[in-house]
């Protein structure tokens, strides 16, 4: 069986990299500002050992970047990268969906800081300007 990362499709590569939970909450949090250990591990609640790994693999694949701010004792911080700060329509695109399909009760929102509005989002395709997700797809084999 061929591995999801080798796949044609560039979802389920894209998935292999960062489908997992963890991995998404650390970006969304990345995204947010925080950028060391202790404070993802914090703010998730992660075991030390699976957040080690998230971020291992999120900087391997050019997420993060990891640099160093101290060298007594020696520590880390994590910073997104250019494809890391492209991931954040990602995240708002799964809550959109999830205020729609998941959103009872309390839910966390997300504000533009310029105008002080709620962000919507919506994700449209480049070519037409529809709405993805309003006009019939199809999928096609890599040639």
């Amino acid at each position: 069986m061929k591995k999801v990362s080798n796949q044609p499709c560039l979802i389920a590569r894209s998935l292999a990299l960062v489908g997992d939970a963890w991995s998404m909450l650390i970006m969304r949090d990345a995204h947010a500002g925080l950028t060391r250990f202790d404070d993802f591990r914090k703010s998730l609640g992660i075991a030390p050992t699976i957040l080690t790994g998230r971020l291992a693999t999120l900087i391997d694949e050019g997420l993060l970047e990891k640099r160093r701010y101290s060298e007594r004792p020696p520590r880390d911080e994590y910073l997104l990268t250019e494809a890391g700060r492209d991931f954040l329509p990602v995240l708002f695109a799964i809550g959109a969906w999830g205020r729609k399909h998941r959103g009872g009760g309390k839910v966390t929102r997300f504000y533009d800081v310029e105008t002080g509005s709620e962000i919507d989002p919506v994700i449209i395709d480049r070519g037409t300007g529809a709405p993805i997700g309003t006009r019939p797809i199809r999928v096609a084999a890599p040639e």
